[in-house]
């Protein structure tokens, strides 16, 4: 018999008791991994902490896991996590930045304290847990345990945009970029960092208050994919028989997409300052570009189509 994709590995999971988070954290253990349930337990905008819920979970999981229920965007909280799957398990190979918050509302009305909060829940806190954790695991890579995995659970909305989620979007489209100078960093230790863009069932599909038909056909087909097609490919991906680094993958039920990321389409060399001004370099941009603009389609509008479960 072969050993479990993930024996011995230590899994910290954030925002790991509900949800996706959840279904990763439930996903990895079943494999053979020791798994840290990072969660206070906050309602979707971040408020009302539950510790309940994080126990829970780790005691559901019994042999291999604990729970760590305080707020990890607090001041020294992402270290504390960090050190705490440490001294329970004796090592860090695997981080899934999966906590998220959602404080939406439109650029005109939105308040700085829910920008704030929303920027430190979902980019500053996996910055932190990443700034903890990458040290020790290229320490471990040194002492010759195998290299460690993470994972970025980002939004489709942080690549194409959404109506009245500036704060969300800004924040996951920061941490898609975190994920690429993350890979970079670590690429020659051979520790690999990967982006996933989820399209299920969670709090945040629930959230969404739709404001025509066809917002109310993608809420109710993303309520009925199950977080456990996002949970699969997230265990491949922090397993050793995963190669990937760098990259951002879409998954939608047994729909695993592969996102492009930005590189120049299109290029136009101007006229010197002395003999071409705005306006006529406006013309030039106009017939060189106007049949490549990106369009603005929200990722509602995008993935509006029948999941394949």
């Amino acid at each position: 018999m072969t050993a479990p994709l993930l024996e011995g590995r230590v899994a910290l999971v954030t925002g790991g008791a509900r949800g996706i988070g959840h279904a990763v954290s439930r996903a990895l253990h079943a494999l053979g991994a020791s798994v840290l349930v990072a969660d206070a337990g906050v309602g979707i905008g971040g408020d009302a902490p539950d510790p309940s819920v994080a126990n829970a979970v780790a005691a559901s999981l019994g042999h291999r896991a604990a729970a760590f229920t305080a707020d990890l965007a607090s001041p020294g909280q992402a270290e504390a996590a960090v050190a705490a799957a440490r001294e329970r398990f004796g090592a860090i190979d695997v981080v899934v930045n999966n906590a998220a918050i959602l404080r939406d509302g439109f650029i005109f009305k939105t308040q700085r304290d829910d920008w704030q909060r929303v920027l430190e829940v979902n980019l500053h806190t996996p910055f932190a847990i990443l700034a903890a954790a990458t040290p020790a695991m290229r320490e471990q890579v040194k002492s010759g345990r195998a290299p460690g995995r993470i994972v970025n659970v980002i939004s489709s909305a942080g690549l194409v945009g959404n109506f009245a989620q500036s704060a969300y979007a800004s924040a996951k489209a920061g941490l898609a970029g975190l994920t690429r100078t993350v890979a970079m960093d670590l690429h020659r230790s051979g520790i690999l960092c990967n982006a996933v863009a989820p399209f299920a069932a969670t709090r945040v599909t629930e959230s969404i208050q739709a404001a025509n038909d066809a917002q109310a056909e993608y809420k109710a087909r993303g309520l009925r994919v199950p977080a456990e097609h996002v949970a699969r490919v997230i265990a491949f991906l922090v397993s050793p028989a995963n190669g990937f680094t760098g990259q951002i993958l879409g998954v939608r039920g047994r729909e695993i997409f592969l996102f492009s990321q930005a590189r120049p389409v299109a290029r136009v060399v101007s006229e010197p300052l002395d003999r071409q001004d705005a306006l006529a370099l406006g013309g030039v941009l106009e017939a060189e570009f106007a049949d490549r603009l990106t369009d603005l389609a929200t990722d509602l509008e995008l993935f509006n189509t029948e999941p394949l479960l």
